[in-house]
């Protein structure tokens, strides 16, 4: 029994103060758990509610990839610029840090390689729910091939995704594959980040696309987009801002930081559109800098 000699006794009960009743600041998100919401805080800062995520899963697919030959040689010096590191379990086992701070997504779904035309078809769990715990995975990642022949099997991988990671706390990023046979339109983001939530994801991955504060608007959950093909510096942060300003949460780019003539310069400008509200014309002064500096 404790003993109470010396104990000061309790009084202060502050019974003016309402009980604190905080919000979550996580769209869609407010009546998950307590751990699933310490993951979703670490991948989306609490100052300005956004992220910026780094993706190199690519090699899943497409083997080695431009800028990705030596994924240990690229991607640490990248880790403090980002929020997210997105990869595959065997990427990041072997070539990031376990001390490194940025919250891990890990891509959790297999699917076919780019020797196939039809990617949609064959795909399946790669990383199972007590994988991703023993990699303390802050994420887990799944494709979906809205419209396409894998439809059915991706969103069902999607759901037990969703399931497993609710029953452990992890949250679920759906992640939509554009076909080649489908037009980036908003009718079609529309259809294809409300499937996904409807599913589960807690999160959507997706593209920008005219007319994107309406797919933004209709998607119960956050929206990060996905940065595509390399593109010239200076429009890849154009896209950044518009998807930030017409209500996209962050952005989850690859080619267009580790393929660039500055990758670092890259992530700190990209950094400073998603978190300080950088135009543009602002963030692209901050890549010339870095890169500058780099050179000198």
């Amino acid at each position: 029994m404790a003993d109470n000699i010396g104990n000061k006794a309790a009084h202060d009960y502050h019974l003016g103060v309402p009980a604190a009743q905080e919000g979550f600041y996580v769209k869609g998100n407010a009546h998950c758990g307590w751990g699933m919401k310490n993951r979703l805080a670490r991948m989306f800062r609490p100052e300005s509610g956004n992220t910026v995520m780094l993706a190199f899963d690519h090699g899943y697919i497409m083997g080695p990839t431009a800028g990705l030959e030596r994924i240990d040689l690229v991607i640490p010096p990248l880790v403090p610029y980002v929020d997210v590191l997105m990869g595959t379990r065997g990427v990041i086992r072997s070539c990031v840090s376990p001390a490194v701070p940025a919250a891990k997504c890990v891509r959790v779904t297999y699917d076919s390689t780019v020797l196939y035309d039809d990617m949609s078809n064959g795909g399946g769990i790669a990383c199972d729910i007590r994988s991703a715990i023993e990699m303390n995975a802050d994420c887990m990642a799944v494709q979906t091939f809205i419209g396409a022949p894998g439809e059915s099997r991706s969103l069902e991988l999607l759901a037990r995704t969703a399931d497993a990671g609710g029953r452990y706390g992890i949250p679920t990023l759906g992640v939509v594959a554009v076909g080649k046979e489908m037009e980036r339109t908003e009718k079609f983001f529309l259809l294809a980040t409300r499937v996904l939530a409807e599913n589960g994801a807690n999160v959507v991955k997706s593209y920008y696309c005219e007319g994107f504060e309406r797919v933004a608007a209709a998607c119960p959950v956050p929206i990060v987009i996905a940065g595509g093909k390399k593109l010239p510096e200076a429009e890849a942060l154009e896209m950044a801002y518009r998807a930030i300003r017409d209500g996209a949460r962050g952005v989850d780019m690859g080619r267009n930081i580790f393929q660039s003539d500055s990758p670092a310069g890259m992530a700190q400008a990209i950094g400073k559109v998603v978190h300080e509200g950088y135009t543009p014309g602002q963030a692209y002064e901050v890549y010339q800098e870095v890169k500058s500096r780099r050179q000198a």
